[in-house]
């Protein structure tokens, strides 16, 4: 009986080889970026990067976070271009051997055994940036377009927040009221200490000087990620400011060498209207796989009695 290729296991401890890897694979989701390990392991949790091979080949890197007990792959493992779909689903069962008890995300779809759901597969938007702005203009769709033009015609004029720490706070007491969830208040910092140029804040100010809307954004290489988003109740927002804060944030990343940007989970249970807003950009659904428990990968008998892992 014909016996696949080995799934072997080896860490990453240099910077250097993980942003060779994720450059190889054309970027990966913010959670598999270095700096975001980093951050982990500085707010006491653990962060083990590993590189999966079959034979001699490299097919993939994996960053896991330790959480209470487990170990949390978050949009991993980032694969190298052309990897299969069956070697994907053994080299995750064999990360699930080395790391366990392991919980994952894939960043595409994937299924089969040793994986079992736990959460259905969501999507996320993603924008891309690479098209000139007259292109990405047209690329609207109109009512999205009718708001922007309405914004910029009442004089709405973002800025660059030299301190997103108004937004953020703001954005923490819109969590408690929604009952939702983002990333720690210090992880914002740590970003912007650790990644020079990885911080983009805009916000639109009051009469008064105050913010009344603002939204932050995480650059990772040739990518960005939506972080927060905020503004005050209607009436007192002004029309189109979430338009024209989020259509500015585009061209100041783009301008910035970012070519694609993740608004975040798209569903109809976190509300129809802010999924219209996000799709209204041109933005594409990206399908994510289920969140699951990865169980360890079997193991096979040589003719020489030692295992190994199919």
């Amino acid at each position: 009986m014909m016996i696949m290729t080995q799934i072997t296991l080896s860490p990453v401890t240099d910077p250097g080889p993980w942003a060779a890897a994720l450059a190889r694979a054309g970027g990966a989701a913010l959670q598999q970026h270095w700096t975001y390990g980093e951050i982990a392991r500085a707010t006491g949790r653990d962060a083990a990067r590993v590189a999966l091979w079959q034979g001699g080949a490299l097919v993939g890197v994996a960053q896991v976070i330790g959480i209470g007990g487990l170990r949390v792959l978050n949009r991993g493992p980032v694969w190298m271009p052309g990897v299969a779909g069956d070697v994907r689903l053994r080299a995750l069962r064999g990360l699930g051997r080395g790391l366990r008890p392991l919980l994952a995300m894939p960043e595409g779809p994937l299924g089969g055994p040793g994986l079992v759901p736990l959460i259905t597969p969501r999507h996320h938007a993603i924008w891309d940036l690479a098209a000139p702005p007259e292109d990405l203009r047209a690329g609207l769709s109109g009512k999205w377009r009718n708001r922007l033009a309405g914004a910029e015609r009442a004089g709405l004029h973002p800025a660059e927040a030299c301190d997103p720490g108004p937004i953020l706070r703001a954005e923490a007491a819109q969590q408690r009221q929604r009952g939702y969830r983002n990333l720690p208040p210090g992880f914002v910092e740590g970003w912007a200490q650790r990644v020079p140029g990885g911080l983009l804040a805009l916000q639109i100010a009051g009469a008064d000087g105050a913010p009344v809307a603002g939204m932050v954004f995480l650059c990772h290489g040739t990518q960005a990620s939506w972080h927060a988003g905020w503004s005050v109740p209607a009436p007192c927002r002004p029309a189109g400011a979430h338009q024209i804060l989020l259509w500015q944030a585009a061209l100041r990343l783009r301008a910035r060498g970012v070519r694609s940007l993740d608004l975040g989970a798209i569903a109809d249970g976190d509300g129809a209207g802010r999924m219209r807003f996000k799709l209204g950009t041109g933005a594409r659904p990206h399908a994510l796989g289920a969140f699951c428990l990865v169980l360890p990968g079997p193991v096979s008998r040589r003719c020489d009695g030692r295992a190994r892992e199919r």
